[in-house]
């Protein structure tokens, strides 16, 4: 038992634990300033949120040294197991919660309020690292890539049901580790269009070409779903013949079209491609039929699709979205600003970062953080403290320090030996990797506010110990 215990030490990936602690200590620096009131310099008191990070980072601590005392093939073993009571969990809170804040998301027991979606990624991590490691897996089988969804899907589903939406869009991180074990990446193409469609369409979508009733939000969109089927015809099939047919007879017929639009009569250019749009699909399923190959009558359906997503949009947009949800995303795309709003989170936070300058204005010193202007300043929003207190140079220092992390992940999850290993290695990846861009990129207005944490930063024990409990079992697995 000494001895597996010396060698554990010693194959342990100590680079990535002293990162772990820098940001850790970083994170709970930011807390203290960011909940400092004027006055009260104690911060191990329990009843200030300083004392309660403090307090969760020590736990954190213990957390993880249980997590590496036991075996690795222990999360192997009860992966399954600790999904379906995760899941078990999920569903319970839906109909157990208190509502707070609009969510049904926070079990509360006594003095201790704990977010099970936090915990569930892991569990989710486990879950897919352990099929995916299976002997009958292949990812070109459908009935894997159901069994996949279905498994990142479900959790996703739960925490809606919560009215969680922000932590349920992170499971959509879960996507790219399939892309590393050898999904196509046309799915991912697919979900970069549906991206591209939506903000095209719904900021662009009263603004008219010139002198025509041509909504340039629709226009757009449709154009590129051409040139995309054209483009795809050019890359699966190998054959350029075809698709610059289709190239040269879309960009034609619409440069004739708009003419007479803009000079002869006055008419909606989406008509004529409507027209195109049943022309180009036609075509390509008439090649599927001819040369007896499927990939031009998929072609065909991402077209089909990609128009039905650009319509289904507007109608999701204005009657399924929440109006605080059609706000923040208008914020994003430059429609309203709303400074008094939804906006005005954003436009503080701002203010906050700008106006720490290159070296900050030290602890404790921030007057945009000081004076709470900023809503939420010590959990969605903390990174704002880091700018205003600790400038450039501190904000830099920071996404080094998670730059660090996250290559120091690639390059764990590259040297695993299992499936098991590396696929719950690129999961932990995935997961920091979309709470880093979407939380950094919020507090800067560059991505709607969706509510998630910045990992070991926010205020809360729930995201410090989820992030814990990820990065430790991988080190576990790691050290074998």
């Amino acid at each position: 038992m000494a001895t597996r215990n010396v060698s554990l030490w010693k194959s342990l990936d100590w680079v990535t634990i002293v990162v772990y602690l820098f940001l850790i200590i970083a994170g709970w620096f930011s807390v203290c300033g960011a909940s400092y009131d004027y006055g009260n310099r104690d911060f191990f008191d329990f009843s200030t949120r300083a004392g309660k990070q403090f307090v969760w980072i020590i736990c954190s601590f213990g957390l993880g040294f249980i997590l590496l005392m036991l075996e690795e093939r222990m999360y192997d073993i009860f992966a399954y197991i600790i999904y379906v009571g995760m899941i078990l969990l999920l569903i319970v809170t839906i109909f157990i919660a208190p509502d707070t804040k609009g969510s049904r998301s926070w079990l509360v027991m006594g003095p201790v309020s704990l977010q099970p979606a936090e915990f569930a990624k892991f569990a989710t991590a486990l879950a897919l690292s352990k099929y995916m490691n299976s002997y009958s897996f292949s990812i070109k089988k459908r009935k894997s890539i159901l069994t996949l969804s279905f498994l990142i899907l479900l959790p996703m589903l739960l925490i809606i049901g919560q009215r969680e939406t922000g932590s349920a869009l992170v499971y959509l991180a879960f996507f790219l580790v399939l892309y590393r074990e050898g999904m196509p990446g046309v799915v991912l193409f697919a979900g970069l269009c549906a991206v591209v469609y939506f903000i095209l369409g719904i900021r662009f979508d009263e603004v008219y070409i010139a002198d025509t009733p041509t909504p340039l939000g629709d226009f757009m969109v449709l154009s590129l779903v051409l040139l995309f089927s054209a483009g795809m015809v050019w890359v699966y099939r190998k054959k350029w013949e075809p698709a610059r047919n289709m190239i040269v007879g879309i960009l034609l017929v619409l440069l004739i079209a708009y003419l007479i639009s803009e000079y002869v009569v006055h008419f909606n250019l989406v008509w004529v491609q409507w027209g195109l749009c049943v022309v180009t699909i036609g075509y390509l399923f008439y090649l599927a039929l001819t040369e007896r190959r499927r990939s031009y009558f998929l072609i065909g359906l991402f077209a089909i699709a990609s128009i039905g997503f650009l319509y289904s949009s507007n109608y999701v947009f204005d009657n399924i979205l929440e109006p605080h949800q059609q706000i923040r995303i208008k914020v994003v795309l430059g429609l309203e600003e709303d400074l008094a709003g939804a906006g005005y989170n954003v436009n503080q936070s701002k203010i906050a970062i700008g106006s720490g300058g290159l070296t900050g204005k030290g602890f404790l010193n921030g007057t945009q953080t000081k004076l709470k202007y900023v809503p939420e300043q010590d959990t969605d929003f903390i990174f704002c403290t880091v700018g205003e207190e600790q400038g450039f140079i501190g904000s830099a220092a920071v996404l080094l320090g998670f730059l660090i992390l996250i290559l120091r992940l690639i390059t764990l999850s590259e040297r695993q030996t299992s499936t098991f290993g590396r696929v719950y290695g690129y999961s932990v990846l995935s997961i920091f990797l979309f709470h880093l861009f979407i939380n950094i990129g919020m507090v800067l207005g560059l991505t709607p506010v969706i509510g998630i944490p910045l990992p070991f930063f926010s205020y809360g024990g729930s995201s410090l110990w989820g992030f814990t409990i990820l990065l430790f079992i991988f080190l576990r697995i790691d050290a074998g």
